[in-house]
């Protein structure tokens, strides 16, 4: 009985705190009005099997401090995904938190208390609605996520995301374990679509941290030697984290500016500072059954010793501390655990973004080349890349395959040795207690580690990543949402919150960020970060593999007279940094120089690629080096289909060698732009960088790829 009482204080407990959080609370109701067709509510009113969703839906309010309820939202202009679940999906929901001790009845006069009452009403509401925004359509089951446990790119009003399943029977669909009718789904009405569900969809509001220590304290198999590991690395904590409390504090009571505005050389440009700061986490974790294959015993007898004793057996790190000082980042168990975590929430389809590739199609959605992404993990920040391509079946982490990359390839696989295959990513565990609402945990089946193989395989190639991917607070607050239309997000200055872990920027930087799906961009992978006025903004940079030369280089995109020019800084110490070469003027295309005053030629050296004279090519390319430039990257194009301009043939797009310098692998970096002109009409555009070892660029035998 005690137990099932402390059950039941930690659902109720759960409950309650779900009536504070995460909703989406500034639903703009100014410009609604009610339509005369039908509406999602006026649709749902009318049919007898939703008579209890239209009940709360009256009842719940759009926010804690929003006097309209959901009836009015859905009755007014707008664009929903709806998942209504029927009178007897919500009487399953009943009975189920009776069975849990939470209410005394399976009914609604089964509540002990208004507040419990309350929480239950929200949770029911919140969770099966989406809202699209102003100018999204609503999502059909055609529009679903392809990949099986993938995600909806929007949150729902709880400001959690919804996974799909398919099962094996036709037109099976479940939502976060709530099933679809096969019959009613995709109905169409003025301000929204609707789905017919036959269950509540109600995910867990555990967190990672929640989940984690709960099996490793109940002894539960499946992932108990994994979170063991966690709880001794000192990691738990984190993972309890879902939520920035203070940036919340201050956004509601109106201390962090709601928009950022500037007026550039271009116009007028306004972004919505978000309203959260939410964390997330990706945690890619060994089974129980991959332990009691490698050490030959049973999970609930496998110790932290053990384990460690197995790492030493591998040599996966020999240069960490073999010691009990597990929470210090040097400690080999640390290092271990801490590189299977990410500080983002990466959906399955997620980890490489798709959009402009060569040859790719947003209809397909099929990797068309080879692609890839770079990201930081936690702990000792350690670089982990993804890949996908047509031949990999799948996405792979720290995959290195013979690329067919020469002037005329393709940018396919040509074949992949044994060593360097990599891990492919298998479908997360999204069911039950493992829908977490700040996490994704990825099951293993063999060992993951950043071992000197890894580290050396990493070295001997290109390292391009998108800025975006290094700002875990994109991905984690729907910033950074590529399959919907073209929006700009304002961050706050860092004097007035420090939104981003990873970069800081200084008053009168008006920063902006860009998704540019559906539009004609010449961005790789589709967005950009836009930072405006006397800029002064600085990056911390990932890190490299091994210590050596590396160069890096920043792509350039020039648009006219209206980009700026800025100076660049580098280096280990944020605070002096030192200057970088002569200032880099992005009004310079490969081929002229447009400013307010005229348009002069080029000193970059660019020329068009000659289809017949393969050697003239590389020519040009060693005379653009030599000037400090590359053409663009051969693997995307410049639009928003696969079949455009390759950047490659766009004398707009260029990259800039900034840096050629000795670099450590434990070593963080950091990259400041400054501008240079007394302008503040002027803007600035990051879209992405790339390290490349000298074992690379100056390689006598095989020079760098074209790609």
């Amino acid at each position: 009985m005690m137990r099932h009482e402390k059950l039941r204080k930690i659902i109720l407990g759960l409950f309650i705190a779900m009536a504070f959080i995460g909703c989406k609370e500034h639903i703009d109701m100014s410009a609604r009005y009610v339509f005369t067709e039908e509406t999602v509510y006026s649709y749902l009113s009318k049919q007898n099997k939703y008579s209890q969703y239209v009940d709360l839906l009256g009842k719940v309010k759009v926010g804690p401090i929003s006097k309209s309820t959901l009836k009015q939202l859905l009755a007014a202009r707008g664009s929903y995904t709806v998942f209504a679940p029927t009178d007897e999906a919500i009487q399953l929901y009943l009975d189920t938190l009776a069975m849990k001790g939470i209410i005394d009845t399976p009914d609604w006069d089964g509540f002990r208390d208004s507040t419990t009452l309350d929480s239950v009403r929200q949770v029911i509401v919140y969770n099966s609605i989406i809202d699209m925004g102003d100018n999204l359509q609503p999502y059909e089951t055609a529009n679903f996520p392809v990949m099986n446990k993938g995600e909806f790119p929007l949150s729902n009003m709880y400001q959690r995301k919804l996974v799909v399943t398919y099962c094996d029977v036709p037109d099976s669909i479940w939502v976060n374990g709530a099933s679809v009718d096969v019959y009613n789904r995709d109905i169409q009405t003025e301000n929204g679509v609707i789905h017919c569900m036959h269950n509540v969809v109600a995910p867990t509001n555990n967190t990672l941290g929640y989940l984690l220590e709960a099996i490793y304290n109940e002894k539960r198999t499946g992932y108990y030697v994994s979170a063991m590991l966690v709880k001794t690395v000192g990691m738990l904590d984190t993972l309890y984290k879902y939520r920035d409390d203070e940036y919340e504090k201050r956004y509601q009571e109106g201390l962090i500016t709601k928009t950022v505005e500037h007026t550039s050389g271009i116009g007028f440009t306004q972004g919505k500072v978000p309203e959260h700061r939410y964390y997330g986490y990706t945690y890619f974790a060994e089974t129980d059954s991959f332990w009691q294959k490698e050490l030959g015993k049973e999970p609930l007898d496998i110790t932290v010793s053990d384990v460690m004793d197995y790492l030493q057996a591998q040599n996966l790190y020999p240069d960490a501390k073999v010691d009990e000082d597990y929470t210090h980042e040097d400690n080999l168990l640390n290092r271990f655990v801490t590189y299977h975590f990410l500080p983002m929430r990466l959906a399955a389809d997620r980890m490489v973004i798709h959009w402009n590739e060569k040859g790719y199609s947003i209809h397909d959605k099929e990797a068309s080349i080879v692609t890839y992404e770079y990201y930081t993990t936690m702990g000792k920040r350690r670089l982990m890349k993804f890949l996908e391509s047509p031949q990999s079946n799948g996405v792979c982490i720290n995959r290195f395959p013979n690329i067919d990359n020469g002037r005329k390839g393709e940018y396919i696989e040509l074949s992949c040795d044994p060593d360097k295959v990599g891990i492919r990513v298998s479908p997360p565990e999204t069911d039950g207690e493992f829908n977490v609402r700040n996490g994704i945990v990825y099951p293993l089946n063999e060992i993951l580690a950043y071992s000197p193989e890894i580290r050396r395989n990493l070295h001997k190639e290109r390292i391009r990543w998108d800025i975006a991917a290094q700002m875990p607070e994109l991905m984690n607050n729907d910033i950074r949402s590529q399959y919907y239309s073209m929006s700009h997000t304002g961050i706050p200055f860092s004097s007035e919150y420090p939104y981003l872990d990873d970069c800081w920027v200084e008053d009168d930087s008006y920063y902006f960020y860009y998704n540019g799906w559906g539009s004609s961009m010449k961005n790789y992978q589709g967005d950009e970060l836009n930072i405006r006025g006397n800029l002064d903004v600085t990056f911390r940079l990932p890190p490299v593999p091994e210590d050596g030369i590396y160069e890096l280089r920043f792509n350039i995109q020039s648009d006219g007279y209206n980009r700026g020019m800025v100076q660049f800084y580098w280096g280990s110490d944020k605070e002096r940094l030192a200057p970088m070469g002569i200032p880099m003027d992005i009004r310079m295309s490969g081929l002229e120089r447009r400013t307010t005053a005229g348009t002069f030629p080029s000193n970059v050296g660019w020329e068009r690629d000659l289809e017949d004279d393969q050697d003239y090519n590389a020519e040009v390319d060693k005379k653009m080096r030599n000037n400090g430039f590359m053409k663009g990257a051969n693997c995307y194009c410049d639009g928003g289909t696969g079949m455009a301009v390759m950047a490659r043939a766009d004398p707009l797009i260029i990259r800039r060698i900034i840096v050629r310098e000795p670099m450590k692998a434990d070593e963080t970096y950091y990259l400041r732009f400054k501008t240079v002109l007394d302008d503040a009409s002027r803007e600035f555009y990051v879209d992405y960088l790339e390290y490349c070892p000298k074992e690379v660029y100056d390689n006598p035998e095989t020079p760098e790829d074209i790609w």
